[in-house]
């Protein structure tokens, strides 16, 4: 077996490669040996959410998988063929439900499959991108390159329990190359919601950030929602579109501080999109093609990861420019030629 070695402790060295590898893994069919996850992280190996988009994709795809279990440093993914499936999982605890759809949405789409998913687990947890978010901004940066898909929610799920439930429908896709350069519009939509927690204090803390983002001259309009959870919590999602840019931040309520974790900073500086989904959007772009561009306003560990990971498996080209306000990055995609129907 032709194995393609990867080091999970490159760079930034967490779930990323993860995510990265075993996706691209199964959509051009290329066999990975991935060594030393998580290696220096506190809890070292694999995590219950890493574990549960290594088991789907292993239904998906018709793997043989060795070393998937909680804890293991690592892992053989050995593909097959992709099928359409309808399937019902749970994470088991407040693992990231974004997170595993970050897998499973390019993997069945680019390989022109369907999924229909009903998945619990968490929703708006730490170190993950928040349901609002993959809803609004994901969904429409995938669609601009030609991935559809639709996800639902049916109920939220905070940290520590999770029990959060989403349904998510992945579309066959034909990938297209986008070019993301500078925010021209000032119109900004903030959404938040919460569980259990007071509403007058989540009010409050919404008409600070909205100062914030007006005194900027952002025109903001709002929306609050009390969505019942297992656990109390609240999420926080600033985002804004134009033909041009694709900007979203999103935070997490803290209980020590009462207060939502945010740097709207963050926000009014990007340029055409934001930190993390500039890393969401080199998987499709290496498989596009022509070239994708887009404007960030730095080159953070976790890109600089990915582009690294995923030139490595598709022998995609990619450059990094300096300009005036940030930087420019370019992924010449490989035209289709690595997906294997």
């Amino acid at each position: 077996m032709d194995f393609l070695k990867i080091n999970g402790d490159y760079g930034e060295g967490g779930g990323q490669i993860i995510r990265s590898a075993i996706t691209l893994s199964c959509i051009t069919k290329q066999p990975i040996h991935l060594e030393n996850i998580r290696k220096n992280r506190k809890i070292p190996g694999l995590r219950p959410q890493h574990l549960t988009a290594i088991n789907i994709l292993q239904k998906i795809s018709n793997a043989k998988v060795i070393g998937a279990e909680i804890g293991s440093t690592e892992l053989k993914f050995i593909p097959n063929n992709i099928e359409s499936l309808q399937l019902i999982e749970d994470v088991g605890t407040a693992g990231s439900i974004s997170l595993i759809a970050q897998v499973l949405i390019p993997v069945v789409s680019i390989s022109q499959k369907k999924l229909n998913l009903r998945i619990k687990g968490g929703t708006d947890v730490p170190w993950s991108p928040t349901f609002d978010y993959t809803q609004h901004v994901l969904r429409e940066a995938y669609s601009r390159m030609g991935i559809k898909f639709s996800i639902e929610l049916t109920k939220r799920g905070y940290y520590p329990k999770g029990g959060g439930e989403i349904s998510l429908q992945v579309y066959p896709s034909h990938l297209k190359s986008t070019s993301l350069t500078k925010r021209k519009t000032n119109y900004v939509k903030l959404i938040s919601t919460f569980s259990k927690i007071s509403e007058e204090r989540i009010r409050n803390q919404i008409k600070e950030i909205k100062r914030e983002l007006t005194d900027k001259n952002f025109l903001v309009e709002e929306e609050i929602k009390n969505q019942d959870a297992v656990d109390s919590g609240a999420s926080l999602l600033i985002y804004s579109i134009d033909e041009n840019s694709i900007i979203g931040v999103d935070a997490l309520f803290d209980k020590k501080t009462q207060r939502f974790d945010i740097d709207v900073d963050k926000f009014t500086n990007s340029l055409a999109v934001d930190d993390n989904l500039a890393d969401m959007l080199v998987v499709p772009a290496s498989l596009g093609n022509e070239k994708t561009r887009f404007q960030v306003k730095e080159i953070t560990k976790h890109l600089e990861t990915n582009l690294f990971v995923t030139s490595k498996i598709t022998g995609c080209k990619y450059g990094i420019g300096k300009i005036k306000e940030g930087f420019e990055v370019i992924i010449e995609g490989i035209s289709d030629s690595s997906i294997k129907q």
